[in-house]
């Protein structure tokens, strides 16, 4: 029997800025005991990723945790693999800043581990042709990608046990296709079946067992830690290699010193099979989903795998637009980079940290601090931009055909969309780093048929002879996790105008069961001599009646404020509501006009609101030139993560109310102020 070659990899990666209590629990339950465990198995030798920030943050505040990695690849167990320096998505990010990500990683890796790099960790194995030449400017050779990648290419799935050769434009690059059968194995089954899955990758062609995956599912996955550490999987598995005659470990870079390619291959877009789903807008998922089940597994999974397939990764930015305006917000500030000094530039590596941009398993984009750090970035690239006046700029930001007027105070920084209402979707402070527009609609998600219809009980996982990975853990679901799940059918910006019929109230705000006469909350607007203005209509039951609706806006250091002015044809009362959506980094804490707005706030006839923000010490004061009711409601999102289903708050939603007849005039300020 030929020896199986065990290529064993882990990538370690954590957010950038992430909690310290995130951090240390990942080191806590994950990094610290895996690498105790293989200082005592020096000859087992094993691949290892670690994303810049992270590594910097474990030798900054846990050395003992980077000095055995230090010791570890001193003593040969470790071959390093680069990477960009924050972990973005390559593919995602202009040419010039991923030659300067992967750079950099590679020059730490050097600096403090005496390593030189020649494989890369792709970021979620997002490939796309078009970065091989970058790669192999960086002193790449060889990059890690799924086996999926090629099955899904029509690819002979028995033949994924080596590395292939693709190219670009002359310039060949190797290619390694992780097991996807050793990534469910490893370390969920017990230690005879994971050893078996190793040896079953013994061909007469090639006898690689390839396996390069997540860390973080060695002890922070849950019930892993007791699995993995307390019941010595990990221990029992490296002994079990090492005394197999089979078997053998090597690193990569000696792999392809002694063993030839399979041959050549070309690959679409492509990630790995759960990411094709997460990206699809969750009617195409459902879809998916059902054509998976009619076909039947055992034909999917022969054939079917390269017919079948789900979306690419920059899906994402058309399944969440949130995601894609801050996306282009980072490629607009990459080009003006020349101009950065050297913690601008800085700023704007750390932007472009893949994590806030999408949402499969793990919370990603629906979880506020994420884009928070997100937008901290950005707004510190836009304030090393000293103005000493307001300065306006007309551009396609979001590049969907529509302008957008960004603006600059010296304090603030604000981006208007025509195409969304003449809306506002970025409200930032300079000084605090804080972006109140960061907001995101409360959409479906394909998980949330699971929580509609299941019952209410948590799974047990069973630790004795094998344990669920995230894609099989059943989920804890209650009766107030369902009453969450509300879907809105309008972007949440700010100074979204509204009108009904009927009164505005609390109840029909919260429930969004108000009726909408207007089609102005979504409506594009035009630009006409410092105006923006919509002619559209109000519709009330089968009658159509004409209506303009212009909107002015004034620009101060601290200030914004809106005129607008509604006309319309329809001769009986109307009621308008203003909308605002606003996120605050803890929406326990604000107050408006000194109440926490808690499960929802009613105020009557008032003409003044002030907002007090405890995060960013900043008072948001509203007034208003008539006097108005005020409803206030807290907006959730319910997503998945690796642990269970949660409620996260994600926005402050509220209305000023009024009505009139034919002809309305509606001023507004918003000053910032410090508390």
């Amino acid at each position: 029997m030929k020896k199986v070659s065990l290529l064993f990899g882990i990538h370690m990666h954590q957010p950038v800025d992430n909690f310290d209590e995130a951090v240390k629990k990942a080191v806590k339950l994950s990094y610290a005991p895996f690498f105790e465990t293989m200082r005592n198995y020096p000859q087992f030798k094993f691949s290892l990723h670690c994303s810049g920030w992270l590594l910097e943050k474990i030798r900054q505040e846990y050395p003992k945790v980077f000095q055995t990695m230090q010791e570890l690849t001193q003593k040969g167990s470790i071959e390093w693999f680069g990477g960009g320096y924050y972990e973005p998505v390559l593919s995602c990010i202009p040419s010039k800043d991923r030659r300067a990500q992967i750079n950099k990683l590679s020059r730490y890796i050097k600096k403090y581990f005496n390593a030189d790099v020649k494989g890369l960790w792709l970021t979620e194995r997002v490939w796309e042709s078009a970065i091989l030449s970058d790669l192999l400017a960086c002193g790449i050779e060889y990059v890690m990608v799924d086996d999926y990648h090629f099955i899904s290419n029509g690819y002979d799935k028995e033949q994924m046990n080596g590395y292939y050769l693709s190219e670009d434009n002359g310039e060949v690059l190797k290619l390694f296709p992780i097991s996807k059968k050793l990534r469910y194995a490893l370390p969920f089954s017990k230690i005879e079946e994971s050893l078996n899955a190793v040896l079953s990758c013994t061909k007469e062609s090639a006898s690689a067992a390839i396996f390069f995956d997540d860390a973080e599912k060695f002890g922070l996955w849950p019930h892993t830690y007791e699995w993995v550490y307390e019941k010595q999987w990990l221990q029992k598995f490296v002994e079990a290699v090492l005394a197999n005659e089979h078997c053998q470990t090597q690193h990569y870079s000696e792999y392809v010193q002694e063993n030839r390619p399979l041959g050549l291959a070309y690959l679409n877009n492509c990630s790995y099979v759960e990411m094709g789903e997460w990206s699809l807008k969750t009617p195409l998922a459902t879809a998916f989903e059902a054509l998976k089940e009619k076909v039947g597994d055992a034909y999917f999974q022969e054939t079917g795998v390269a017919l079948i397939k789900g979306g690419i990764w920059k899906n994402f930015f058309i399944k969440y637009h949130e995601s894609n305006y801050l996306h282009k917000r980072m490629l607009q500030l990459s080009k003006g980079q020349k101009s950065y000094d050297k913690a601008t530039l800085d700023a704007l590596y750390r932007l472009q940290t893949n994590d806030a941009f999408w949402h499969g398993v793990f919370g990603g984009f629906y979880l506020p601090n994420l884009r928070d750090n997100a937008y901290k970035y950005l707004l510190q690239i836009e304030k090393s931009k000293h103005v000493k006046d307001i300065v306006i700029e007309k551009m396609d930001i979001e590049k969907d055909g529509y302008d957008e007027l960004k603006v600059r105070t010296q304090n603030l920084s604000f981006v208007l969309s025509l195409k969304n209402g003449a809306q506002l979707v970025e409200f930032g402070a300079l000084d605090a780093l804080f972006n109140w527009q960061n907001t995101i609609i409360r959409r479906e998600e394909l998980y949330h048929k699971k929580i509609l219809e299941a019952d209410e009980s948590a799974a047990q996982a069973d630790t004795n002879n094998k344990i669920a990975t995230i894609h099989t853990l059943k989920r804890s679901v209650n009766s107030d996790l369902k009453a969450e799940i509300i879907y809105d059918s309008y972007a949440k910006n700010s100074f979204i105008d509204h009108f009904s019929t009927q009164p505005f109230t609390f109840e029909n705000f919260k429930n969004l069961t108000f009726n909408e006469v207007g089609d102005f909350v979504s409506g594009i607007f035009t630009p006409q001599k410092k105006k923006f203005v919509r002619e559209g209509s109000v519709c009330i039951s089968d009658s159509t009646y004409p209506a303009k609706l212009q909107k002015r806006y004034r620009f101060k250091t601290d200030k914004i404020s809106l005129k607008s002015k509604f006309e319309t044809q329809y001769p009986q009362k109307l009621f308008f509501a203003k909308e605002f959506n606003l996120h605050f980094a803890h929406p326990d804490k604000v107050t408006f006009n000194g109440k926490n707005v808690a499960d929802g706030l009613q105020e009557e006839a008032m003409k003044e609101l002030v907002i007090i923000d405890n995060f960013t010490k900043k008072v948001l004061t509203f007034r208003t030139n008539q006097a108005c009711d005020i409803f206030a409601v807290p907006l959730s999102t319910i997503s998945e993560s690796e642990q269970d289903f949660e409620k996260i708050v994600q926005q402050i939603s509220f209305l000023f109310c009024g009505s009139f007849t034919t002809e309305h005039t509606f001023e507004i300020n918003i000053e910032v102020s410090d508390v």
